[in-house]
């Protein structure tokens, strides 16, 4: 892939001119996201596939590694998640201290060697706090950067000087996740606001820091939830760089564990409109991926996916192994990205 659909580094640079034919717009109306949304199926991957291939040329996926620095132990009350504190007694996950420097680096090397060309670090905070962790976390982003790959880090909420330091020490991208709709929001959260989290974003990328924002569908949202939370996304003033669109895993101990899985269908429906209403940006296929069959993940990267996170653990939650994917990708003739290279 041509730099021309680049995945930045740089927040403010950004996407170069899309190709012709592609449009850029960020003025959707709820009506026409579902109008997409519920196309029939073909027709919906046909167009999404059709923009894909204009934009990304290649049959390249992106592999990311994600590491959780510091597990456990979060004050916020996500009824996804397993390391909210007050879950604990019933999710099993302990709080744990966050991992040292060398044990980081050492995690993000091995990721290297396997092809990730992003390592991702999350910690379990409901903000970031200035002192000897945030030091440490960002002596952790020189590390990532220099062994050639992009850094990206989910720390929670930020102030503005935080967002700069993290830039200045290389940070590539921010994962700040809106989650859900406005709307559904407070169902899921009560301990921060969806303002909160549009305020992290807008300091993210006025630090000039690529933005990694998406969603988690399976929440009981609405299917207009589900358009909506795209829909806030591609009406930025600038599409996020990456796009990460996750699967419920319903945990054990957690306010949603008896929510259903989610079908296949509807993984496909919201990656292909989110490849439609962000043509340029990187859809990545997070989390949920065990719970789906190797089909399920091909259709979901014929209808736009073209990031995938691979690795034993997905913070807390499986994630399938490494020869697995790399079986799946090679049967299918699709190729990771060289670590090293960037979108």
């Amino acid at each position: 892939m041509s730099d021309t659909a680049s995945d930045s580094f740089h927040g403010h640079a950004h996407f170069a001119s899309p190709p012709p034919g592609v449009v850029l717009r960020h003025d959707w109306t709820l009506p026409e996201v579902r109008a997409l949304y519920d196309l029939p199926l073909l027709e919906l991957i046909h167009k999404a596939q059709t923009v894909h291939r204009s934009v990304f040329q290649d049959n390249k996926v992106q592999l990311c590694s994600l590491l959780s620095i510091k597990t456990g132990g979060c004050p916020e009350d996500c009824g996804y998640c397993p390391q909210a504190a007050r879950y604990h007694k019933d999710t099993g996950v302990p709080a744990e201290k966050l991992m040292s420097v060398e044990s980081v680096l050492s995690a993000a090397s091995q990721a290297r060697s396997a092809g990730a060309t992003r390592f991702c670090m999350g910690a379990a905070w409901r903000e970031v706090k200035d002192g000897p962790q945030f030091d440490s976390v960002l002596e952790m982003v020189r590390g990532v950067r220099s062994l050639g790959m992009e850094a990206c880090a989910t720390l929670g909420m930020l102030s503005e000087s935080q967002a700069r330091r993290l830039r200045e020490a290389g940070l590539s991208a921010y994962n700040h996740n809106l989650d859900t709709s406005a709307e559904h929001y407070g169902d899921i959260i009560s301990t921060r606001t969806y303002q909160d989290r549009l305020d992290t974003l807008s300091r993210v990328r006025n630090a000039g820091i690529s933005v990694c924002s998406g969603g988690i569908i399976g929440l009981g949202e609405s299917i207009d939830d589900r358009c909506k939370l795209l829909l806030t996304l591609a009406n930025q003033e600038l599409h996020p760089e990456s796009v990460p669109i996750n699967a419920l895993v319903a945990v054990k101990g957690t306010p949603l564990q008896e929510q259903k899985p989610v079908e296949t269908v509807e993984m496909v429906r919201t990656i292909a409109t989110a490849r439609l209403l962000m043509p340029m940006s990187m859809v990545r296929l997070s989390a949920g991926r065990m719970q789906m069959s190797e089909e399920a993940q091909l259709l979901c990267m014929l209808a736009g996916a073209n990031s995938l996170f691979f690795g034993e653990k997905l913070l807390t939650t499986g994630n399938p192994e490494y020869t697995q994917d790399m079986a799946m990708l090679e049967k299918a003739g699709i190729r990771p990205l060289e670590p090293g290279s960037s979108r």
